[in-house]
């Protein structure tokens, strides 16, 4: 990744496709960890994460992560997740960030310097383009380390850096948990989404 010291840098995080790329290398992100190495890069002016939490939950499982990270220098961004029933009569989740996260990410541009966003989500070639248009760089950080790729091939192209996770898990992962604390299938998006 190349950073300069004077950089304004912004993290952007899809909380759920994140957290599959993250599943999929067998770790878990230390999001303290993320924090300390991005303010080590450059000025961290805003690191947010996006994500959706169940409707009428009292209680999900991915509360007490936003909580940390809330109450951690993140600035968490969250909907309502909304279930329905598919045409084969199974319950699904939609809680879909990407139009926050393009808002979020094009009022940024014209404050930030260098973009990171956490995604492999190929829906996000044209914000990339859009923000990199204002002025910006943007890096994108995700995994083609795994089968399938999380990374799509066309935002690949389209920013001006790619970062494998794989190559960060030395410094911001850590083992994963036993799967009894994995996060529920509305927080690791729909495929209806991808």
């Amino acid at each position: 990744m190349t950073f300069y010291p004077t950089d304004k840098i912004a993290l952007f995080i899809d909380g759920a496709n994140f957290f599959s790329a993250g599943r999929a290398l067998n770790t878990d992100i230390d999001y303290k960890k993320l924090l300390e190495e991005f303010r080590k890069r450059g000025i961290l002016i805003r690191a947010y994460y996006y994500t959706a939490i169940a409707e009428d939950d009292d209680y999900s499982p991915i509360r007490p992560l936003i909580d940390w990270l809330d109450y951690n220098g993140f600035t968490m961004v969250t909907k309502t997740a909304r279930s329905y029933t598919d045409a084969q009569g199974r319950k699904r989740w939609r809680g879909d960030m990407k139009i926050e996260m393009a808002v979020d990410m094009l009022g940024m541009a014209d404050h930030a310097d260098h973009i990171v966003l956490f995604s492999g989500d190929g829906d996000f070639c044209r914000l990339v383009e859009a923000v990199q248009a204002r002025g910006a760089r943007v890096t994108v950080v995700s995994t083609v380390k795994t089968q399938p790729p999380q990374a799509s091939d066309d935002l690949r192209r389209q920013c001006d850096d790619f970062v494998d996770l794989a190559d960060l898990l030395t410094i911001i992962g850590r083992p994963r948990r036993d799967t009894a604390g994995a996060l529920p299938r509305f927080i690791q998006g729909d495929e209806d989404d991808e």
